[in-house]
């Protein structure tokens, strides 16, 4: 799999900013956190599991030489994400990019979607990034900062086994659209970034059966997965005064893949939505 290794940016591009970056702990927003970090910012990363977080924050400052911190929370309530912002400005005085990217998934027909299972992911992934907006937009009218939301490319098409998913990431790009609208007179942009198959991550290793890899990265026109850093150098971009006249946009970072996307999952289609077999049920 082809990866960039070196980045292509300044390497004090990020001197003296702060990010606030929600599921920061593991996987795409880790490996973001880690690139702005080694740009030059400092950073505070939330999720829910404290001893994840904290060990993660020790990781993230031993390779970047910058400063990060960890605060454990649930983006579904708002009041933990208040005090997580408290206690950033209170360690380094300021919030200049913000990065929304707590998210849930697992695979699930409608069938066997429950209405808990359902709600469960519109709560993290969608009214987390409200949350995450809500707590953190007063910290950057005053920097003039930037958010970006991670979206996904499933709601493009009607991706089978994924519409709790799929309905989460679409409010996401709603509402990022909307804070751009409305926070842009202010000096504030937001933006999405929408990830296709990323190697490496929790999900695709969950959501992806090993013996359809091969076969899947043959569709796709880049003909691999793509890598954290590249969705992490989409960031750099966006973040840096290089994007200062993007805003309300979604950039799809996947190789072309949603322009060629079928069942995921290894379903087949249609057979495995005719009534003839069963699916397996969510879990919540």
């Amino acid at each position: 799999m082809a990866q960039q290794t070196a980045s292509v940016f300044r390497p004090d591009l990020m001197k003296g900013k702060v990010a606030f970056v929600t599921g920061g702990g593991s996987g795409i927003c880790y490996g973001i956190t880690k690139q702005l970090m080694a740009h030059g910012a400092n950073a505070a990363i939330f999720g829910r599991r404290k001893a994840k977080v904290d060990s993660a924050a020790q990781e993230l400052s031993k390779e970047t030489g910058s400063k990060c911190i960890g605060i454990s929370g649930d983006v579904r309530k708002i009041e933990t994400l208040e005090a997580a912002v408290k206690q950033t400005i209170e360690e380094f005085g300021r919030i200049d990019f913000v990065i929304a990217g707590a998210a849930g998934n697992f695979l699930a027909p409608l069938d066997g979607l429950s209405s808990n299972a359902f709600r469960t992911v519109l709560e993290i992934d969608t009214l987390g990034t409200f949350n995450t907006f809500k707590s953190t937009i007063d910290e950057l009218v005053k920097t003039k900062g930037s958010l970006i939301a991670i979206s996904a490319t499933l709601h493009y098409t009607g991706m089978p086994l994924q519409a709790h998913v799929s309905a989460a990431k679409a409010g996401v790009d709603a509402l990022i659209r909307a804070v751009a609208v409305e926070y842009g007179p202010r000096g504030v942009r937001a933006n999405c970034i929408a990830p296709g198959p990323i190697a490496g991550t929790e999900g695709m290793d969950r959501l992806m059966p090993k013996e359809l890899v091969d076969k899947h990265t043959s569709m796709i026109p880049l003909q691999r997965y793509g890598s954290i850093d590249d969705i992490a150098w989409t960031a750099l971009f966006l973040f840096s005064p290089a994007a200062s006249y993007v805003t309300g946009t979604v950039s799809i970072v996947d190789g072309g893949d949603w322009h060629m996307s079928g069942a995921i999952g290894g379903a087949p289609y249609p057979d495995a939505f005719s009534g003839a077999g069963e699916a397996p049920a969510s879990k919540l």
